[in-house]
């Protein structure tokens, strides 16, 4: 089934991970059309990619980016502790492509990704550098350990209220250089405002 083309919503390449056209994947269509959010910019055509995603400020953020990775049909985990996958949203968050961390290892977790890297011709994974809806003073930097150790690069993406946005930002290669790198990501989301606060 084909889609309809949405202002806002991007179009995915064809080494994209992707969904099959569901209804699911319509109502987000419309509902993301009538919301006044949009994707500025175009994802790059990468079958293996790391997302990250700021300021993050309110659980909205994780409401908003769900339908618009439902309404591109982007088939992106978004990583979330394993504890959530044991309640009562378990099925739910299970459909929507979470992968579950063992956050009791956690210094593990990198290894974690970077083994699922390891064993998939093509995988996304979203992450919140922030690490939670609090305001930081220094992002976690797994991430930037994960892009290293797997040689996958890294999609900055600018959530702002104000302009019901979220904005690609340039590709970045992690170097290595922990704290260098770490810098010049941080510089690109300075402007930008989440529903609480900036990056």
């Amino acid at each position: 089934m084909s889609l309809r083309p949405v202002d806002g919503i991007p179009v995915l390449g064809p080494h994209v991970p992707t969904l099959l056209v569901s209804r699911w994947m319509r109502f987000c269509r419309w509902l993301i059309a009538r919301s006044g959010w949009r994707v500025v910019g175009e994802f790059p055509d990468l079958p293996k990619l790391i997302v990250i995603g700021a300021p993050h400020s309110s659980y909205w953020d994780g409401v908003w980016g769900l339908l618009m990775k439902s309404a591109m049909g982007l088939d992106v985990g978004v990583m979330i502790k394993r504890e959530v996958l044991n309640g009562p949203f378990g099925p739910i968050v299970r459909r929507l492509g979470m992968i579950p961390i063992d956050r009791s290892a956690a210094a593990n977790v990198v290894d974690q990704i970077v083994g699922r890297f390891a064993t998939h011709d093509t995988m996304w994974v979203a992450i919140a550098p922030e690490g939670t809806r609090k305001p930081v003073t220094q992002w976690k930097s797994g991430f930037l350990r994960i892009a290293h150790a797997s040689g996958v690069p890294i999609q900055p993406v600018f959530i702002d209220y104000p302009s019901r946005s979220f904005t690609l930002g340039p590709l970045v290669h992690a170097t290595g250089d922990m704290e260098a790198d770490m810098t010049s990501i941080r510089r690109l989301f300075v402007g930008y405002r989440g529903k609480h606060r900036g990056a």
